[in-house]
């Protein structure tokens, strides 16, 4: 079968494809349909976090899928049940309730609307550069104006500040806004991390407004950064919480985590007919298991650390600014990034952009270091050919 000409027959056209049909993972590892092995550092744009087939979550999706597919929340379940409890224990301090859906986009709009229902107000700011989803809500957060472009007109009420600078930030937050919403390390918009200022003016300016802060985690969560979530690393709390993305080791879940401060959500305001399904609940409570258990947050940061001296190191003109925390890494070139994303490809790494000059790593946190220092050696033999 030519998976390739099948696909693009039957597809919607909306993404941009790579001359290359995945069949099989592994770890850090997939393989091509003639069975050549690439070292993956897109990991599903951050979703494989535990590795590719993860037997944890494996046996568990197969324990699960024989007992009880499918049960909305309208009933009680006993392994939703114990995911939310394991979601409450990892969670940053009070964030000890959830609202479950099937995506990071669907975790951001129930995050927006709860913050409208809490305060009875509709400003959102949102930050320049800033990626929250493509959905109409979530879409009207993010920046990127090619996202954008022949959907307006989008949700009303959001406006944008310069992503780390405190003084517009603290301008544009009054008495009409409802919630700052903000990614602490930027991942589609550069690799761009927060300053810890910025951070921390963040959460000052939503006490003294009366507004709620969003942190949106779906990439930065479940920790990619060096910690269980990026906002642990700055020290500050938020209100709400977007995670998705890793959050149920490939398959498709979201979820809203709520603080005390969320209120007036009773019940029919929100919904989501497969949100916190028995599967998805399963594989994600074997997921932040393996995650805790195996200390992944702690590997990222030994091994993000590791990536950022070598790839520092690489004397090349090229290079304007390495630049990350934990495996969340970005290469700013002074070139567009789409051709050496094709030569890395044919070195048998993958990788992602992220904007259009920066060469974005999100490899699965059980990489090797061995496997890690051949991406980093592919790098720079890429940049210097």
């Amino acid at each position: 079968m030519d998976i390739m000409a099948q696909e693009s027959r039957h597809t919607s056209g909306v993404y941009y494809k790579r001359d290359v049909a995945i069949v099989r993972g592994e770890g850090a590892l997939v393989w091509d349909q003639d069975g050549r092995a690439y070292i993956d550092c897109v990991g599903g744009h951050g979703v494989a976090i535990v590795g590719h087939c993860n037997p944890d979550v494996v046996a568990a999706v197969q324990r699960q899928a024989e007992r009880l597919i499918t049960c909305p929340e309208v009933f009680y379940n006993d392994v939703r049940a114990e995911l939310l409890a394991e979601l409450a224990a990892v969670a940053p301090h009070d964030l000890d309730r959830a609202y479950l859906c099937s995506s990071g986009t669907e975790a951001v709009e129930a995050a927006i609307k709860f913050a409208r229902i809490t305060t009875g107000r509709i400003g959102v700011v949102a930050t320049k550069h800033g990626f929250h989803g493509r959905t109409l809500g979530a879409l009207s957060a993010t920046w990127e104006p090619k996202y954008r472009r022949g959907y307006e007109p989008l949700v009303p009420g959001f406006a944008h500040v310069a992503y780390n600078d405190v003084d517009e930030l603290t301008a544009a937050v009054t008495e009409e806004t409802a919630a700052v919403i903000l990614e602490l390390v930027q991942g589609e918009g550069g690799v761009n991390p927060a300053t810890h200022e910025f951070a921390e003016a963040a959460r000052r300016v939503c006490d003294d407004a009366g507004a709620m802060l969003i942190v949106d985690e779906v990439q930065t969560g479940l920790g990619r950064t060096g910690a269980m979530f990026a906002c642990q690393r700055y020290g500050i709390q938020p209100d709400l919480m977007a995670i998705a993305k890793a959050l149920a080791g490939g398959l498709p879940m979201g979820a809203t985590l709520l603080s005390p401060r969320v209120s007036g959500l009773s019940a029919g305001v929100h919904g989501s007919t497969f949100g916190g399904n028995p599967l998805c609940a399963a594989a994600a409570l074997a997921t932040l298991r393996y995650i805790t258990s195996h200390d992944l947050p702690a590997r990222a940061a030994a091994l993000g650390q590791h990536a950022l001296e070598r790839l520092g190191a690489i004397d090349n003109i090229l290079i304007k600014e390495v630049r990350g925390l934990g495996l969340m890494i970005g290469i700013d070139l002074r070139k567009r990034s789409t051709p050496y994303l094709k030569a890395l490809m044919d070195r048998g790494v993958m990788a992602l952009p992220a904007g259009s000059t920066v060469l974005r790593l999100l490899p699965p946190l059980v990489i090797t270091e061995e496997q890690l220092d051949t991406v980093c050696d592919a790098v720079a033999e890429v940049l210097a050919s």
